[in-house]
């Protein structure tokens, strides 16, 4: 749907000039995993909403999946590596406490050394804070040609015991190249709200300062822990009043939206946007039963789905959302 009308709130110039994924290897089929998990045929693929997905082997290089990514935007669209002059790296989980992953990537890329880099992280919405910060920067005259880079191995953080939790997540990594642009493109309203109330519905305790060998730790501890059903009400409570501050900033009504570039959480999650906005199924950029939950990476692999099926075009506003551990909500409405 074309605007024939300019939106009342101001464009922050930014132009996506490439987009690229990657995946690891191995695609894991619900069939597969029901006989791994010694469940009837047919129970992972009702009980996820997954056909397949992939992961990634316990030896295998989250920085190397980046990369990867990286080259596949910068190869599909013809662009020199060294003509990127900052890397973010947007993902939920850390390749290590230190240094930063944003160093790892670049170390394994054909970056040019001394590239500025550095990580953002607001869990699985990390790319849409991600974009707003590369706005910024881009417009500040600091950088021209800016990588974001979300990849995340959401394999090695499962617990097998969570049924609720353990068969909806995949391995992924995508990547989008932006500059400043022409001024006709951009982002007309960005929104980041945390209730830390719901923080512990969601969450990995160890890796950090509060579970380590010294503060003390338990095995789990390094594993993905999710309460589903009361993140769920709890998301539910607030994604309404969210969803209309972030479209009175863009100056926008829901109908002007051509696209839904959602975080693909889980099949309930894409089926319960789906009713509450009433978008076609060609608006709403689903992924999911071929990925699964793919962390941050989710938002940029989904944003890259609607970019090579020409859902990504110039005047069609498209919105990213969704929903993050913290608890937090992001979304972000922009003009490709």
């Amino acid at each position: 749907m074309t605007i024939t009308a300019r939106p009342t709130s101001p464009i922050l110039p930014l132009k996506i000039i490439a987009t690229g994924t990657a995946l690891p290897p191995l695609c894991l089929t619900s069939s597969a995993l029901d006989k791994q998990l010694n469940k009837p045929a047919g129970y992972v693929e009702k009980r996820s909403g997954i056909i397949h997905r992939f992961h990634a082997s316990n030896s295998a290089s989250q920085a190397e999946l980046a990369v990867a990514a990286l080259n596949d935007a910068l190869t599909r669209h013809g662009i020199a590596p060294d003509s990127i002059d900052l890397l973010i790296s947007a993902s939920a989980i850390a390749i290590q406490a230190l240094p930063f992953s944003a160093s790892h990537i670049v170390k394994r890329s054909a970056l040019r050394q001394g590239i500025a880099s550095f990580d953002i992280n607001a869990s699985c919405v990390s790319f849409i804070s991600a974009l707003q910060v590369a706005a910024a920067l881009l417009n500040a005259g600091a950088y021209r040609r800016i990588a974001i880079v979300s990849a995340d191995l959401a394999s090695r953080g499962i617990d097998w015991q969570d049924e609720e939790s353990s068969l909806i997540f995949g391995d992924g990594a995508a990547c989008v190249v932006v500059e400043r642009g022409d001024g006709r493109s951009g982002i007309l309203s960005y929104l980041l709200e945390t209730y830390p109330a719901g923080s512990e519905l969601c969450e990995i305790r160890a890796g950090g300062t509060r579970c380590n060998p010294r503060a003390g730790m338990a095995d789990n501890d390094f594993l993905f822990q999710m309460k589903g059903k009361q993140l769920f009400r709890q998301a539910s409570s607030l994604i309404d009043g969210f969803l209309q501050r972030l479209l009175d900033g863009a100056g926008l009504t829901l109908a002007q939206i051509a696209t839904v570039v959602p975080h693909q959480a889980s099949h309930l999650s894409l089926e319960h946007m789906r009713k509450r906005l009433h978008v076609s199924p060609d608006a709403l950029i689903d992924i999911y039963r071929y990925r699964g939950n793919q962390v941050a990476a989710s938002l940029p692999s989904a944003l890259h789905e609607a970019a090579v099926t020409g859902r990504l075009n110039a005047e069609q506003p498209v919105m990213l959302i969704g929903t993050a551990a913290g608890l937090t909500l992001g979304g972000l409405v922009l003009l490709p």
